[in-house]
């Protein structure tokens, strides 16, 4: 008979001897029967449980990182059983809390709680104790309902973390499942109330759970319950209230304040007692968008009742003002007329605070601030005058001649004619010069310093991947036992694993070729990937075309340094944008040439693409001498000057639904986008060597032609990976094919309104080769952009192209036109990019991009948002000196009306026509 067939359901040994007990809690581990492990413990005593403890260690090492059903139900007896065997509270906590066994769910399961509950009770109050002071893992914390259970049960101390905290939020106070009472019946008497609800205050990332609703019924949310906390006695309101604001004035995220609002708003403070917080509220003016404008709100309302000192709508406009939101500061400036108007006397106070809005950006506010001036300066006297002339200044010159009349000087320079603002020299930022990437790792301890450091950094640069991979194939050739035994402490840290099925291959994959120095791994034994048999372990199944090229150079320098290794690598850049000066390549060659060392295929091909051009007679002379085949094919490539650019060709995507009824429609987005994009016709292989030599089929792969079609559109969404700088350096000669190729994440970023798509915009910027059509299309996408992170990238790579004469405006401003006609640039973010870039300096180069795009802005039905953008093109020609009217300006300018798209028009129009 088995060993299992001697265990009762009920978990008793039937055998009664100790080592059959044993074997059978063990058997029922190995099996998953973990609702069998609690009866089983109970026929344990204390020394049989600890003489487990080994057995169960060995079982949990041998079952971490495996994902099948089986493994995870072992895994989940496993935690069971460990609560049960370790004797002390430290150790059974460590155990619970231990990072195999958290984020699947396993605490969850009544057996857990079930083997703790059968400890004393001082060990249970000590292991919970010890589990709430641990960090959560996860959405959910699996660990919050056995803590629950016992905090409740035994009535100890209620922990306080921020994690118990937390769980307690999203769970919506111990809410159970198919509970009939509500959170606002819920809240009250539950004993965790008086000590989590304040600590709830404090926590980070709460939003989703505070505006969560746990039910449909009335009640049944966090700002409701907590607005009835007071009427059942449990807080008071002033309290809830100083939270509430305390909460708001010391800031957070965004989704985090509109949360703590909605329970400020569900809270109704009375006029009074928002009056007694009137400091608070001031504070908060200069906070979240939708903060400041409650609390300005507030406080109008609180002025209007007297209930705030008169000077508090003076302090309030010095922090409105100068805000970029236009609602907040068009009610500031109501909020002062409705003060002036109810006390006359305050007038003088009233139009010194409104001319703050003299500066603002926009120049319907200047003069909305101009005429509220101009209506209180009568009652404000001729005292006022001397500050308004001084703040007038900062006015558009548009409103320099009222402003002049007004306060009985002159404003802006000479006689208001704006001569002194055309004087401006632009002003770019300095040329980047690209950063050498230094010498070559001296001794086996550096290259195991700059692995370690690669391994650490989460997106490590050009420089670190090159100078280690080098330094390995280096210190390999020269003295192998030595890199040994230097990598030997990282190695012992960090195990290769192989890419995984769902990764790509990256800089973090040199760690593979260090592990066959080390002898760990064999270079020529194809392994499985995710039980993909005969898989190269540097290649999952989803590399992109980038990743493979990566992994085909990781991969021959390993072969090279476990079998033929070489005194260097021929690939690795001068300079950290992955260029490679002809001059070293050259030298290198004939290195290899005088140590008899044959180029390695996939060394050569990344070398040829990354070699810049040169003309220098003396390194084509020196290239000429090279006997070798790879210093042949490296001659006649630097004499046809390399792989040669490829133009691109806009083209429109729009090839709408191709089916009546999607079954995934989210998988095809495409069909509602019209998305101007390029066709780019491949290289061929690049050019053919002297005996015939082609490009390996990885390095081909990153030279195919592109052009925009619903395949491509369907593995866009399939494609996992993000460009990186590594992607750029393998051809940092042609930013305009990688722009061709990563095009769709450019136009992700306004059309989609993807975060992050002008990642790499900079890089390609400061990169080499030409600046066709396709950059200058991914610049325009990214001037749309939705977030502002990814314009203001934007902008920096548009004030880095024109410092290197790259830019060409005429064709980024015909294409920001086509993009505004598509729809898919908003004119208002597009005059927010400008502007930002004209506020550096750059007005002269502001105005070669808006110039030819002003037809098509004003070509046909005005969108929302021109007028920005008319404003900020006012303002660069006037500051560029630029003259000459734009028929589209001067049609829209002779519109009848005082639209403000009309006002902008007629002010370019002057500033283009004056002499």
């Amino acid at each position: 008979m088995s060993t299992t067939s001697t265990v009762t359901e009920s978990g008793s040994a039937g055998a009664g001897s100790a080592a059959d007990a044993v074997e059978a809690l063990l058997t029922a581990i190995r099996e998953g029967w973990t609702g069998r492990v609690p009866g089983l413990l109970r026929a344990l005593g204390p020394a049989e449980r600890r003489s487990c403890v080994p057995a169960l260690k060995e079982l949990r090492l041998a079952n971490r990182g495996e994902w099948t059903k089986q493994a995870n139900q072992r895994m989940c007896a496993l935690l069971v059983a460990g609560a049960g065997c370790h004797p002390g509270a430290a150790g059974a906590a460590g155990w619970i809390g231990a990072r195999d066994f958290t984020g699947r769910s396993w605490a969850r399961h009544p057996a857990l709680a079930d083997v703790v509950e059968a400890q004393p009770v001082e060990w249970q109050i000590e292991v919970v104790s010890r589990l709430a002071a641990k960090r959560g893992s996860g959405f959910n914390w699996d660990l919050f309902p056995l803590i629950e259970r016992v905090v409740r049960r035994t009535g100890c101390v209620v922990p306080a973390s921020d994690e118990f905290v937390a769980e307690w939020l999203r769970s919506g106070a111990g809410r159970q499942s198919g509970s009939l009472t509500t959170l606002l019946e819920r809240l009250p008497v539950d004993t965790f109330t008086p000590v989590l609800l304040p600590r709830v205050f404090e926590l980070d990332d709460v939003a989703w759970s505070l505006d969560a609703r746990l039910g449909a019924r009335p009640g049944d949310n966090w700002p409701a319950a907590i607005a009835g906390l007071p009427e059942a006695g449990v807080f008071e309101r002033a309290e809830l209230i100083a939270l509430c604001l305390g909460r708001l004035v010391r800031g957070g995220r965004a989704a985090d304040q509109r949360a703590f609002l909605s329970v400020l708003t569900a809270l109704a403070p009375t006029p009074q007692e928002y009056a007694a917080r009137a400091r608070d509220l001031l504070v908060l003016l200069d906070g979240l968008s939708a903060v400041a404008g409650h609390a300005q709100q507030v406080l109008t309302a609180l002025d209007e009742a007297g209930l705030v000192e008169p000077e508090l709508v003076i302090e309030a406009s010095a922090v409105v003002l100068f805000r970029a939101e236009k609602k907040l500061v068009r009610a500031q400036l109501g909020w002062l007329e409705q003060a002036a108007k109810r006390s006359p006397e305050r007038s003088g106070p009233v139009a010194l605070a409104a001319a703050d809005a003299f500066g603002h950006p926009d120049s319907t506010l200047q003069e909305r601030a101009l005429n509220l001036v101009a209506r209180r300066l009568k009652t404000a006297g001729e005292a006022v005058l001397p500050e308004l002339r001084l703040a007038a200044e900062a006015l558009n010159p548009v409103h320099h001649a009222r402003a002049g009349a007004l306060f009985g000087a002159t404003v802006g320079g000479s006689g208001g004619s704006g001569e002194d603002d055309t004087a401006w020299d632009e002003l770019l930022p300095p040329v980047p010069v690209p950063v050498p990437l230094g010498e070559p790792l001296a001794t086996p301890a550096e290259v195991a310093e700059e692995l370690a450091v690669l391994l650490a950094a989460g997106q490590p640069g050009v420089a670190v991947f090159e100078r280690v991979l080098d330094g390995l194939v280096r210190h390999a050739h020269r003295d192998r036992l030595a890199l040994v035994g230097a990598l030997e402490p990282v190695l012992r840290v960090n195990r290769w694993q192989n890419v995984g099925r769902w990764q790509d291959c990256g800089p973090a994959d040199a760690l593979y070729p260090a592990a066959v120095v080390a002898g760990q791994v064999d270079p020529h034994r194809l392994g499985y990937v995710f039980r993909n048999k005969g898989r190269h372990p540097l290649r999952g199944e989803y590399n992109s075309v980038y990743g493979t090229v990566l992994a085909a150079r990781i991969a021959e320098a390993a072969e090279r340094v476990g079998t033929d290794p070489v005194p260097l690598l021929l690939a690795t850049p001068t300079d950290t944008t992955g260029a490679l000066a002809a001059t070293a390549l050259v030298e290198r060659l004939a290195a290899y040439e005088a140590a008899g060392a044959t180029a390695g295929p996939a060394d050569l091909n990344a070398a040829l693409l990354r070699v810049a051009p040169t003309a220098d007679p003396a390194v084509l002379a020196a290239a000429e001498r090279l006997t070798s085949p790879a210093g042949r094919w490296v001659a006649a490539w630097l004499r046809g000057g390399g792989l040669p650019a490829r133009p691109s060709e806009r083209v429109l995507f729009a090839p709408g639904p191709d089916s009546p009824q999607p079954t995934r429609a989210w998988d095809r987005w495409w069909e509602s986008v019209k998305r101007l994009a390029v066709a780019q016709a491949g290289s061929a292989g690049g050019p053919v060597g002297p005996a015939g030599e082609r490009l390996g089929p990885e390095f081909r792969a990153l030279l195919e032609g592109t052009e925009p079609s619903v395949d491509r559109a369907r593995r866009q969404n399939e494609w996992l990976w993000e460009p990186t700088v590594h992607w750029a350096a393998m051809l940092p000669q042609h930013r305009e094919e990688l722009a061709a190729r990563w095009l769709d994440r450019f136009a992700d970023s306004a059309d989609r309104e993807r975060r992050g798509g002008s990642a790499m915009l900079v890089t390609l910027a400061e990169a080499g080769g030409p600046a066709g059509l396709a950059l200058h299309l991914a610049l325009a996408y990214c001037l749309g952009a939705r977030f502002p992170e990814d314009r203001t990238a934007a902008v920096d790579a548009l004030l880095v192209l024109a410092a290197r004469g790259d830019l060409d405006g005429a064709l980024l401003g015909r294409e920001l036109g086509e993009l505004v006609a598509l729809g898919t640039v908003k004119p208002n973010r597009l005059a927010h990019a400008l502007a930002t870039a004209a506020e550096t300096g750059a007005y002269a180069t502001v105005w070669s991009v808006l110039a030819p795009a002003l037809p098509a802005l004003l070509g046909g039905e005005a969108l929302r948002g021109t007028a920005d953008l008319l404003a900020v093109a006012t303002d660069a020609a006037r500051r560029s000196g630029a003259r000459g009217p734009v028929p589209e300006v001067t049609t829209t300018a002779a519109r009848p009306g005082a639209a403000r798209l009309v006002k902008e028009a007629r002010a370019l129009r002057d500033v283009l026509g004056a002499a």
